[in-house]
């Protein structure tokens, strides 16, 4: 019993829910003060969540309906279960076993091929073209952002989070991996298809993307997903990149660092076509993180 209530409310499920609403209030808050607006109030996340969630789901007739309606669970149900190896709140993980970075990293992907199958689910033009770009997008930038998370992986020589966290703790792998540290970064927003990698979504050229179908609760599970995501993501890059989390304030203080420099990238940047998404970020995004293996690959040969 005592393991169910913790899964379900410290630090578990439920917990992570509210947590990604508090980082979505966050994101959206500076976003618009650095836009010369007030932005939302407080509650207004959880009043969206609410309200996509009670409100009635239309299933189109071209759609298959069981897979209209499992998608949404399914890729909620990935960032969720990603949560279940990362220290939130500097806690130990739920669950930890050699590979588990690998089985993270691919549990974070689930939700961008849940929006691409979504897509493609509808005879709609917009969802199609939003799945198209989702899809392709997914290729330019999974490669670059599992290659440095692996670099953190490399030094401490395990492919186990709370091993990597454990060997590196204190060392600040940034200042010795820049490069994979902006390129994960860089990843990350362009999985949650933050500006300037929102063209799978553009409202003024493909309405909502692969998810212009979507409605109610469906919408719901796949909005909550994205932002459970986003603290899972800001988590792992603090844990592997910065010199792990030891405690509640380590979390807090620097995953909104990692917030802060989102917001102001999406801020300043403007959006970029599909086409200069896929060739400048997987040109050079993965040859960047590449080299800087061999580096650190040759620099270990040479130390030992």
């Amino acid at each position: 019993m005592r393991a169910l209530i913790n899964l379900l409310f410290f630090p578990g499920g439920l917990f992570l829910i509210v947590l990604a609403l508090a980082y979505e209030y966050a994101d959206r808050k500076v976003i618009a003060r650095f836009e010369s607006r007030i932005g939302p109030r407080w509650f207004q996340t959880l009043a969206d969540l609410v309200k996509l969630l009670i409100k009635e789901e239309i299933t189109p007739a071209t759609a298959h309906p069981i897979l209209f309606g499992v998608l949404p669970v399914v890729a909620m149900s990935g960032a969720l279960t990603a949560a279940l190896y990362v220290p939130l709140l500097g806690f130990r993980p739920a669950l930890s076993f050699p590979g588990d970075l690998v089985v993270t990293l691919y549990l974070l992907s689930l939700l961008t091929m849940s929006i691409g199958i979504a897509g493609w689910n509808s005879t709609s033009r917009f969802t199609m073209m939003g799945a198209t770009r989702a899809l392709t997008q997914l290729f330019s930038y999974e490669a670059p952002f599992m290659l440095a998370l692996l670099g953190p992986a490399v030094v401490a020589g395990s492919w186990q989070i709370g091993e990597i966290v454990a060997t590196n703790r204190g060392a600040w792998i940034l200042l010795t991996q820049p490069f994979g540290f902006v390129v994960a970064l860089i990843g990350l927003m362009g999985k949650l298809e933050m500006p300037p990698f929102d063209a799978p979504k553009a409202k003024t050229e493909v309405v909502a993307g692969a998810l212009t179908e979507y409605s109610g609760r469906g919408l719901g599970l796949f909005h909550l997903g994205k932002e459970i995501e986003l603290v899972v993501g800001l988590t792992l890059i603090a844990a592997l990149y910065m010199g792990g989390i030891a405690n509640p304030i380590e979390f807090f203080g620097k995953t909104l660092f990692l917030l802060m420099i989102l917001c102001c990238l999406h801020a300043v940047l403007t959006r970029l076509r599909i086409d200069q998404t896929v060739g400048l970020w997987w040109r050079y995004g993965a040859v960047v993180v590449l080299a800087q293996w061999l580096v650190l690959i040759a620099w270990k040969g040479i130390v030992a």
